[in-house]
């Protein structure tokens, strides 16, 4: 049985660095310099089948969507107009809805809700997940601070939203821009 206080260190150390990067801001399609990611290069997700829309700041997934990505926009959307969280999103899925979600809880969650994920990960983790490179669905963008989700064309991210997007300042939202930076790993999960 490991210590509790190991599972709180870790979840404070990842939700620091999303907090850090929600705190940071930064613009749409904002490209990091090569050196600041060791020479990365982002890869953007290929343009999906069919792209999904936002109506009142919730995603609506188009008809031909494979089942598990409208399962993904369905538990995305129950966290919209949320609150940014620290540590927010990282208990046990079976316990319900936290009252707020940071960067990897809220991407976790929506992952749970296509059934990709049985528990939370923090952003670090999520880099190593699923396949590498975008997927032609869903993409995952990580890095060791901060974690987003593309699905069929929309980012889901705690940061960077459109300016139309409602609910408070913070927290899990919907957005058509996508954000461009070498400093995150695409992964995505098998087959979609």
């Amino acid at each position: 049985m490991r210590p509790r206080y190991t599972n709180t260190f870790a979840k404070l150390a990842v939700v620091g660095g999303c907090l850090a990067a929600l705190t940071a801001g930064g613009t749409a399609l904002a490209e990091t310099p090569s050196g600041a990611s060791g020479g990365a290069v982002f890869e953007p997700p290929p343009p999906p089948p069919k792209k999904a829309m936002i109506v009142d700041g919730r995603a609506i997934a188009p008809r031909s969507a494979p089942r598990r990505v409208k399962r993904v926009i369905e538990a995305a959307n129950r966290l919209v107009e949320k609150p940014y969280r620290y540590g927010g999103g990282h208990r046990q899925f079976s316990l319900g809805l936290d009252k707020g979600y940071d960067c990897s809880g809220s991407v976790s969650y929506a992952l749970y809700g296509g059934r990709f994920l049985r528990s939370p990960l923090p952003s670090g983790a999520l880099m190593n997940w699923g396949r590498r490179g975008p997927g032609r669905w869903i993409t995952v963008y990580a890095h060791g601070g901060h974690a987003y989700v593309v699905v069929a064309g929309l980012r889901f991210d705690t940061s960077m939203r459109d300016p139309d997007a409602p609910g408070p300042g913070t927290g899990p939202r919907w957005s058509k821009s996508l954000r461009k930076s070498a400093a995150f790993v695409a992964r995505h999960p098998r087959n979609y």
